[in-house]
């Protein structure tokens, strides 16, 4: 099962539905997701519940102000059939730096332009603009 396809899709359906809030089931990589889109202004913010199983983690959208979603378009690029790596000097620019794409390295879950400063490459995990 693709859990970070089941993740982006959540948030996809919520921002379309217009919903305040979305919770999801929570994992490291999940979270690490979340950070970087609530550093980058994509989320308002994220909450993690412990509940003595896997956890929820409850994800809270932006919106612009007149009421769309502040998220345009979330796809996944690498997929649990297909794995896309990319060397550091081939970290793509997502909308000519409009958008992001965010990475899973060696040194953890990092933006396009974070893991181009540090020059690390990695997985490209999904596209975001």
């Amino acid at each position: 099962m693709d859990t970070i396809g089941d993740f982006l899709t959540r948030i996809r359906n919520a921002g379309t539905a217009r919903h305040e809030k979305v919770d999801v089931p929570s994992s490291n990589l999940r979270v690490g997701i979340a950070k970087i889109l609530q550093e980058k202004g994509y989320i308002k913010a994220f909450r993690v519940a412990k509940d003595g199983k896997q956890g929820l983690m409850r994800v809270y959208l932006k919106y612009t102000t007149d009421g769309k979603p502040f998220i345009n378009k979330l796809s996944r690029m690498s997929t649990p059939g297909r794995r896309t790596y990319v060397k550091a000097s081939h970290i793509p620019k997502i909308r000519s730096g409009y958008g992001m794409a965010i990475l899973s390295t060696n040194k953890g879950i990092v933006s396009g332009d974070q893991a181009a400063e540090m020059n690390v490459g990695g997985e490209i995990l999904l596209k975001i603009w």
